[in-house]
């Protein structure tokens, strides 16, 4: 039987709206501002905890536990099936939540910029679930709430050392310096593996090493058609080489500047503006001004609506404000 909803009250359901808001506008904001989803989940999963922490001193109880925590015995409640992705926002102590936040940055930033933020964003998604599923089901029936981000964070560990073993990253691990992902990975993961059997912690380790397998054996098949190819070996997207290839492949997928969607139909400063944009627009962030000033002097070929410059998978394009599907060029 899950959770009570009737008990409820106005002021409860303020302060449960209150961490919502608190967990949702990182996310929003990295979204929008095209920041790495990596910095916005950290910052999401701290300023959660932040406002949970003062809701328990407040409240003088954990309500945010109460209301989004994992609990096996209500695993098939569909009123509670929220709680496989909220537990993952919430946590035990700053320790536990800054531990996770450190390693979803430092391994999520250099993945992100592997896959996309789509891509990224459907892993981190997958640790999630494969953590919590995997341990609900071990430990079926259980009334133990389970609470974190961790499955997640392997679960990162799990598709990198899938897609990108040799990648170098800055990483704790004894000592903080840059170290191959492979080595990570396997340390942390082993650790894992030889835990569990003899845990008496409230750790949740088999959370951990099922978000770590799901993210594995799902990584290959997500991570392909991404911004990297899958097994390029140039150290890493912080090392010199492995900017280098984000920047061939951000280049790879620059348009066509030769076509013309308005079948010479534009004139004037438009005219002109698409002239320089052929002439100059080899080079991305010169490509990105010609094609924001187009936006603002051209209009849609088929509705005659306004154009906006946005940005995909790296590259900037045009694209019809009031349908995607008139325009998006080059």
């Amino acid at each position: 039987m899950g959770l009570e909803w009737s008990v409820m009250t106005p002021t409860l359901w303020i302060y449960a709206s209150i961490w919502l808001a608190a967990a949702l506008s990182p996310l929003v904001h990295a979204w929008i501002k095209r920041t790495p989803m990596a910095l916005g989940i950290g910052a999401s999963l701290i300023l959660a905890w932040l406002v949970q922490s003062i809701l328990v001193w407040h409240l003088d109880g954990d309500l945010m536990r109460a209301l989004g925590a994992l609990l096996p015995a209500w695993a098939l409640e569909t009123s509670e099936m929220h709680r496989y992705i909220t537990a993952a926002w919430l946590h035990a102590s700053t320790i536990h939540v800054l531990g996770n936040a450190l390693v979803i940055i430092l391994v999520g930033v250099p993945l992100e910029q592997r896959l996309g933020r789509g891509r990224f964003l459907a892993i981190y998604l997958i640790g999630v679930l494969g953590g919590n599923i995997g341990w609900t089901l071990a430990n079926w029936g259980s009334t133990t709430p389970c609470l974190g981000a961790s499955g997640a964070a392997f679960g990162l560990l799990g598709c990198y050392l899938a897609c990108w073993p040799r990648d170098e990253i800055e990483f704790p691990l004894i000592l903080i310096r840059r170290w191959p992902v492979a080595w990570i990975a396997l340390f942390k993961f082993g650790l894992e593996v030889l835990q569990y059997p003899t845990a008496t912690s409230n750790v949740a380790h088999l959370a951990h090493i099922t978000g770590f397998i799901a993210c594995y054996v799902l990584a290959k098949p997500i991570a392909k058609g991404g911004l990297i190819p899958i097994g390029s070996v140039d150290r890493g997207p912080s090392s010199k080489g492995g900017q280098d290839a984000e920047h061939n492949a951000i280049i790879s997928r620059m348009g066509d500047l030769t076509t013309d969607p308005w079948d010479g139909e534009l004139t004037g400063p438009a005219h002109r503006t698409l002239q320089r944009l052929r002439e100059e627009g080899d080079e991305l962030e010169t490509r990105q001004a010609w094609l924001e000033q187009l936006a603002e002097q051209a209009q849609c070929p088929v509705c005659k609506g306004d154009l906006d410059a946005m940005e995909v998978g790296g590259v900037t394009v045009l694209r019809c404000v009031l349908d995607s599907t008139h325009l998006e060029w080059p």
